[in-house]
């Protein structure tokens, strides 16, 4: 049985919406339906006459780009929902797949939406698309390679139709746009218009099952069989009602603002006692603290060479452990991030200058301990123009330069999506690229609201292309389904992604996320088999397990498991 794996991602750009599409296109035979919306762009197919955008994009706030799909000058923006099908196709003929009948599909599967909201449309056999008369609503390109698809087709929903304006639509000037929203007299919600893609692609398509994740509230809904419906709720921000319920709660002292975004995503948090208490931790995750020798020689070192670790900063359980092994994970451009995620202990005050001798001194550090395996990370510095990138790869070449043979992992912030910051890092190549997914699609605004589920899939898909050893880590614990974390685990796997971490969610302070539910070690097993049996290098999966731990562990495995596929 092939099961699609539908995904709502929100808004995202267009170049790391293709470089995903890319690395599910080269990485997974799994069948993948990524839904979207874009920033205004317009986009340039193989066939485009660059005559056919007439202002200059950046004059009307949108970006151009080019695309190697089919098709001539497109538009995509807000209000717009975008769809890629990542799919196999039937072989049709010497290998190849019928590109014209998956195209003819496509355009059947959006007619099958847009009749589900009474409006009737046709395809027209001279010109690709689905039409109301002679307007169109939706443009359809795409790329087939190796019978893999990419790109795909995108619905006006409620886009600015002046945004057409500027272009000479798919090349054809004879006829208009037109939108959903304009058709009706109303715009639909494109909460309920994804429902209606997902179920009638799958139908069309003929899988019988569908993953279906979002960035939104979601919840299954089966009917006559139909595995493939699906009712979204909750769209970008945490409606009032549910931000009403949080603040009357009784949850005195406690944050209403991320409460409220947790209340959105459907997150459920255990009723505190009288005394204002939640369930005890259990015994599993009871760390006896171990002030051994080994232990204050790396914190004196630390202190004497005033280095930040993520260790204490993070208030990491396996602290005793690591520092009496005399490892730590060194955090670099300060102690104060510019994100305020929703788990985080790390202070959120206006950040410091970067330290332009903390590379030399991180590098001190390592000879000093002698490390085989130097792990390096940051806070999120947005306020830098480029993250914090040269930063990191001059810790890198630093650490190359006094330590030639310690291996580096570098565990990195987003770069706010730039790839031209990330290259700098992945240029220093360090030998592990790690980058947290933290948590599953549907709690990424409620926890980590000025990251993205896709944003970090692209960080990590980029860092696999680049030829390094991909590392991502999830926390369990703040409300997520086991399904949901097992779709995010096949996510990360069919991005590159090489080692993971799982580990329990510690609430550092009552400003922060509940704890909604502790994991047993059992069930931790149960996630490290499933990741096993996808195919990852090397799985850390347990209730104390944090990103960094067992990282040299990681990174030799992964070495081991390199030369053998070189040499097979």
């Amino acid at each position: 049985m092939r099961t699609l794996q539908s995904r709502w991602l929100g808004r995202v750009p267009y170049a790391e919406a293709t470089d995903l599409q890319r690395a599910l296109h080269e990485r997974t035979a799994d069948d993948y339906l990524l839904l979207l919306e874009h920033p205004h762009v317009y986009t340039l197919g193989t066939r485009a006459d660059p005559a056919h955008v007439l202002v200059p994009p950046a004059q009307v706030g949108a970006d151009l780009a080019t695309a190697d799909r089919g098709g001539d000058v497109t538009y995509h923006g807000p209000g717009q929902l975008v769809g890629y099908p990542i799919v196999t196709l039937a072989e049709w003929r010497d290998g190849r797949a019928d590109v014209v009948a998956y195209v003819r599909t496509l355009e059947e599967v959006l007619v099958a939406v847009l009749a589900d909201f009474g409006i009737a449309a046709t395809g027209d056999p001279d010109a690709t698309g689905v039409w109301v008369g002679d307007e169109k609503i939706a443009a359809i390109g795409v790329k087939v390679a190796g019978r893999r698809t990419r790109h795909g087709f995108a619905l006006n929903v409620d886009p600015d139709l002046s945004m057409f304006d500027h272009i000479v639509p798919c090349g054809i000037a004879d006829r208009g746009v037109t939108s959903m929203a304009r058709v009706l007299g109303t715009a639909p919600s494109t909460a309920a218009v994804v429902d209606a893609t997902v179920a009638r692609f799958a139908a069309v398509l003929g899988y019988p099952a569908t993953d279906h994740q979002s960035v939104a509230k979601t919840e299954r809904v089966t009917s006559g069989g139909d595995m493939s419906r699906l009712t979204s709720h909750a769209r970008n921000e945490g409606d009032a009602r549910d931000t009403r319920d949080a603040r009357d709660a009784g949850m005195q002292g406690e944050p209403v603002r991320l409460l409220g975004r947790l209340a959105a995503a459907g997150v459920e948090v255990p009723a505190a006692d009288a005394s204002g208490r939640r369930p005890e931790r259990p015994e599993w995750m009871k760390v006896r603290a171990d002030l051994g020798v080994g232990y204050r020689e790396t914190k004196r070192l630390m202190r004497g060479l005033s280095l930040t670790t993520v260790c204490e900063e993070a208030g990491c359980p396996n602290i005793y452990e690591c520092w009496a092994d005399r490892t730590a994970t060194f955090m670099v451009l300060g102690e104060r991030c510019t994100r305020a995620c929703g788990f985080c202990l790390v202070d959120t005050r206006h950040p410091l200058a970067p330290e332009a001798d903390e590379p030399a001194r991180v590098a001190d550090a390592v000879v000093t301990l002698g490390l085989e395996h130097a792990v390096v990370t940051s806070v999120a510095r947005d306020d830098l123009p480029d993250g914090g990138a040269a930063h990191f790869a001059a810790t890198i070449a630093a650490i190359r330069a006094r330590a030639p043979r310690t291996t580096i992992e570098v565990l990195i912030p987003d770069c706010k999506g730039d790839a031209t910051a990330l290259d700098v890092i992945l240029d220093a190549r360090p030998d592990v690229l790690n980058h947290n997914l933290e948590t599953v699609a549907r709690l990424q605004r409620a926890v980590r609201p000025n990251a993205g589920y896709a944003r970090s899939l692209t960080v990590l898909a980029r860092a696999h292309a680049a030829g390094l050893v991909a590392k991502s880590g999830l926390i369990a614990g703040m409300g997520e389904t086991d399904d949901e974390m097992r779709a995010a685990i096949t996510d990360l796997r069919n991005v590159g992604v090489e080692v993971l971490t799982i580990g329990q969610y510690l609430r550092p302070s009552p400003a922060h996320a509940p704890v909604v539910r502790w994991w047993t070690p059992a069930e931790f097993d149960a996630l490290r088999a499933f990741a096993e049996s996808l195919g990852f290098v090397h799985v850390e999966c347990g209730p104390l397990v944090r990103s960094s731990y067992h990282a040299k562990r990681a990174v030799d495995t992964a070495r081991a498991t390199a030369t053998v596929e070189q040499t097979a």
